[in-house]
C-alpha cells in the first residue's frame, strides 16, 4: 500500500506544475491552525459520544483525489482541503483531529454505526441524505466533465453531449444522478445511450480516460481543474447544470451541527478558512457563510 501511495505521490510531481501557489503541494504539508472557538465549544452537546474522546474522528478519502485530499511525501499523512477543514473544525472544537481513511462506500454506514464523528469526502447535500445526515456546508461545487487533452471533444455542457458517449462517473454521487437523468431523456428523444463507466479510484479513472477506453469524466470541478493544471494530459470542457453545496457531515439528530457550523464560520472570520481553499485553488467555491441543510442545489 505504501509503495503505491509513494508512486502515486511521485507521478503527480513528475509532470510539469502550474506557476500558482495552489499546486505547490510540498509547501501545502505545512499545517494551517486557528484557536479554539469557545462559542463553538459551547454547542457541544453536553456528554457527546465522541468515538474517542477528546478527538474529533473524521472519515476523509484515502484514493489520492487532489486537492481534495491525498497522501504527502512521507506516505502516511493525508494531506488536502478535507483534511485542512477538518484539522480546523477540531482545533475549534478544542479537540485534536483523528483522520480515518476510507472508500466513498463507507462513509454512510460508518456514520450510522458511530464509527466517526463526521465525514468529510467532498460530500454534496442532497435531499435524500438529509433524512439520514445533517450538513455544516464548507464549498459551493461546481461538477466538471474533464477529456484527454489531445480529444476533439470541445465541449460537455447539455445532455445531446453526453449522447454515446462513455463517461466516467462515481457510484452514488450527485453526477450520476445528472448523467442517468440527461441519459433518460436523452433515449426518450431518440439520442443513443450514455455508457456510465463506474471507477471510484482517482488513478484508475485516469489511466481508463488516457487509453481511450472512456470519453470523458464527471466529476467535482476542483479535482478535474487541478488534474488539467498540474499533468498537463485532460482538459476542462464543460460543467454540470447546477452547483452543490458541499458540507461536514454528521449524523441526523446527533446535535453536533450547530458546533460544526459555528466552528466554520469562525474560520471564516478569522482567514483560516480563505487560506485553506486559496491553498489548494478552491478558492471559487468559497462561500461566505457556513449553512445547516440548506436546499440541495445552487444555480450555476
Amino acid at each position: 500500500m505504501r509503495r503505491v501511495k509513494a508512486i502515486a505521490w511521485a507521478v503527480l510531481w513528475c509532470a510539469p506544475l502550474s506557476a500558482e501557489a495552489a499546486l505547490d503541494v510540498r509547501q501545502n504539508e505545512t499545517p494551517i491552525h486557528t484557536a479554539a472557538n469557545p462559542e463553538a465549544i459551547a454547542l457541544i452537546p453536553a456528554h457527546f459520544p465522541f468515538v474517542q474522546p477528546g478527538y474529533l474522528t473524521v472519515a476523509t478519502a484515502a484514493n489520492n483525489s487532489p486537492p481534495i485530499a491525498l497522501w504527502s511525501s512521507d506516505n502516511k499523512t493525508l494531506i488536502g482541503s478535507d483534511p485542512d477543514i477538518a484539522r480546523l473544525l477540531a482545533e475549534s472544537l478544542g479537540l485534536k483531529l483523528k483522520l480515518v481513511p476510507a472508500a466513498w462506500e463507507d462513509w454512510p454506514l460508518g456514520i450510522r454505526a458511530g464509527r466517526y464523528d463526521v465525514a468529510m469526502f467532498n460530500i454534496a447535500v442532497t435531499e435524500a441524505r438529509k433524512q439520514s445526515f445533517d450538513f455544516a456546508t464548507y464549498r459551493a461545487d461546481h461538477h466538471a466533465f474533464a477529456v484527454k487533452a489531445d480529444s476533439a471533444i470541445t465541449a460537455i455542457s447539455r445532455r445531446e453531449d453526453i449522447a454515446g458517449k462513455r463517461i466516467i462517473v462515481g457510484s452514488g454521487t450527485n453526477q450520476e444522478k445528472i448523467l442517468l437523468a440527461w441519459d433518460a431523456e436523452n433515449r426518450a428523444n431518440g439520442l443513443a445511450a450514455v455508457q456510465p463507466i463506474y471507477l471510484s479510484d482517482e488513478a484508475s479513472a485516469t489511466l481508463t480516460l488516457l487509453a481511450g477506453r472512456a470519453d470523458a469524466t464527471f466529476g467535482p470541478q476542483a479535482m478535474a481543474a487541478w488534474k488539467a493544471a498540474s499533468r498537463g494530459q485532460t482538459k476542462v470542457v464543460g460543467q454540470g447544470p447546477y452547483r452543490a453545496w458541499v458540507a461536514v457531515t454528521t449524523k441526523k439528530g446527533n446535535g453536533l451541527v450547530a458546533a460544526l457550523q459555528k466552528a466554520i464560520e469562525g474560520t471564516i472570520q478569522g482567514g483560516q478558512y480563505q487560506q485553506v481553499l486559496t491553498r489548494w485553488g478552491e478558492q471559487q467555491e468559497a462561500v461566505a457563510h457556513s449553512q445547516i441543510n440548506p436546499p440541495a442545489s445552487i444555480a450555476p
